[in-house]
């Protein structure tokens, strides 16, 4: 077995992109429960083991605790933020509220040598997110680095091969960061960087095919790249008896439904079913402005069809679905307890309780990236592979207030001229996601003599590594410019378009 470091979760929202940093290095990892049993860990071979960070403050009645087998463990440890912090409290530090909170950049300060900084030294930027801090150091420990407000913002015990960093390594504000964990993975735990991403289309095969054993499987199919790695994953599995169904709620992008049938019978020669439930979807979210309600419904309808049609099939217990690790986080999914709900996913927070079918989930812990390499293994046309991240609830949550009709035909042509346009810039690909937003705004606008009262439409562009953490992405001038014309021209009911520039976090990528 592969020599692994898996990371306990404490309900960090980048816990998870620990876990792709540490693979993207060459080193297996899992994220699991904070209150994991020892032997759960010891059974991945790890070679020590990562402390996410955490909304909780370590001194509060029911803050989530180290488990009693690590106190003692002779693995090599390091705590990130909350992981830190926790660290520090259970081995006989002071840990107390900031009288000033660090959120964002700061510049840390390297002040002692050690394994975890290696040739790392002087001012480097990193990215704090913490209302708490160290105020005294447990025994044993000593400080290695420090910011202009935390005396504490690194700490080492040597001999036993524990380390803490109040900031962030695992996002990409912090340019140390990837040195930082490899320095931990090879220096200190002695890892030799034996696993590869591609390891991960084995591993869900023979998962599906333990989970299925020799039943049937419906898997609910998207158009996009994460619910067709899926379905290649279970067809490797099962073979003839995957079914996958595809449902044209009407919420989709223009001629997004022939475009997925067409695709997905030519090069992936599954059997489809395709069920037109336009009027069904729209009758549920008649008047509904609120996003969290809009992907409940959606999620509840789409479990609804593919149990109708489970019964017409017959014997179909398990459902299938592309859910990301991503998805479960942002949605805190009953295996995430730790987390903080930011949205709620359609196909993870928004399923109804009562579904009747049992959910086969091969990507659940994969990252986009990993997806999109695995599509390529199995084959997958590379116009698919990349095509850009769209929401399980379509353009519903695209379109901010009540979704109708009329508002879905507007989003849909200012959309389409939108990625168009990006195409014929050769920009689609620079930019990881990028999509057009109809606004329940109305502004006054000038066309031709008259004045006009009409709608507004945002576009919005991002660049990102991982989906976790992205940056607007800076389109030229001429091209916002002229996709503002074409939408305003040819799109009826809009005279204003303006342009997203804002990053997450804080924001998030999609506006609903």
């Amino acid at each position: 077995m592969p020599e692994s470091v898996p990371v306990l979760d404490f309900g960090s929202q980048t816990a998870q992109l620990i876990v792709r940093r540490v693979r993207e290095l060459g080193v297996y990892s899992e994220l699991l429960p904070h209150d994991v049993a020892e032997a759960t860990v010891r059974a991945l071979n790890p070679y020590g083991v990562i402390l996410s960070g955490g909304p909780a403050s370590v001194y509060e009645p029911d803050a989530p605790m180290l488990p009693d087998w690590l106190i003692t463990t002779d693995l090599p440890v390091l705590g990130i933020c909350y992981g830190m912090q926790l660290q520090s409290y259970a081995l006989g530090g002071r840990v107390v509220r900031s009288t000033r909170r660090e959120y964002g950049p700061a510049m840390l300060e390297v002040i002692a040598h050690s394994l975890l900084f290696g040739t790392i030294t002087g001012e480097q930027p990193v990215w704090m997110s913490h209302g708490d801090h160290i105020e005294q150091l447990p025994p044993g420990f000593h400080p290695l680095a420090r910011t202009t407000d935390v005396p504490f913002a690194a700490m080492g015990n040597d001999a036993r091969h524990w380390y803490g960093v109040q900031f962030h390594p695992e996002v990409v504000h912090t340019t140390c960061g990837r040195d930082i964990l490899r320095n931990f993975l090879f220096a200190v735990c002695g890892c030799t960087a034996n696993w590869q991403p591609t390891q991960f289309v084995a591993q869900a095969v023979a998962q599906v095919r333990a989970q299925v054993g020799n039943e049937r499987v419906l898997c609910a199919l998207s158009g996009g790249v994460d619910s067709a790695v899926a379905a290649l994953i279970i067809h490797q599995a099962i073979g003839d008896r995957l079914t996958c169904v595809f449902v044209d709620n009407g919420l989709l992008r223009q001629g997004e439904a022939e475009q997925v049938i067409k695709t997905f019978r030519d090069h992936l020669h599954i059997p489809l079913v395709t069920v037109q439930a336009t009027e069904e979807f729209l009758a549920a979210l008649e008047g509904v402005s609120d996003p969290e309600e809009k992907r409940r419904i959606i999620g509840e309808r789409f479990i609804r069809v593919f149990e109708r049609e489970a019964r017409q099939m017959q014997d179909i217990r398990f459902l299938a679905q592309g859910t990301l690790y991503p998805d479960v986080i942002e949605s805190r999914a009953p295996d995430r307890q730790k987390g903080v709900t930011i949205k709620t996913h359609h196909n993870v927070g928004g399923l109804p309780t009562d579904m009747q079918m049992i959910l086969v989930e091969p990507l659940r812990y994969m990252f986009k990236d990993e997806v999109r390499a695995a599509g390529v293994e199995l084959g997958l046309p590379e116009t698919w592979v990349w095509r850009h991240p769209f929401p399980g609830p379509g353009l519903a949550v695209r379109i901010l207030g009540p979704v109708t009709w009329q508002r879905l035909e507007t989003l849909r042509q200012a959309d389409a001229i939108f990625m168009a346009e990006l195409r014929a810039a050769n920009l689609y690909r620079t930019t990881q996601q990028a999509f057009a937003v109809l606004l329940p705004i109305q502004s006054v606008g000038v066309m031709g003599d008259g004045r006009t009262y009409a709608d507004t439409i945002a576009l919005r562009a991002i660049t990102t590594e991982d989906y976790m953490t992205a940056d607007w992405a800076r389109l030229p001038y001429d091209l916002l410019a002229r996709v503002s014309s074409r939408i305003v021209n040819e799109v009826e009911g809009v005279n204003r378009v303006v342009y997203d520039v804002s990053s997450k976090p804080p924001a998030t990528i999609e506006w609903e």
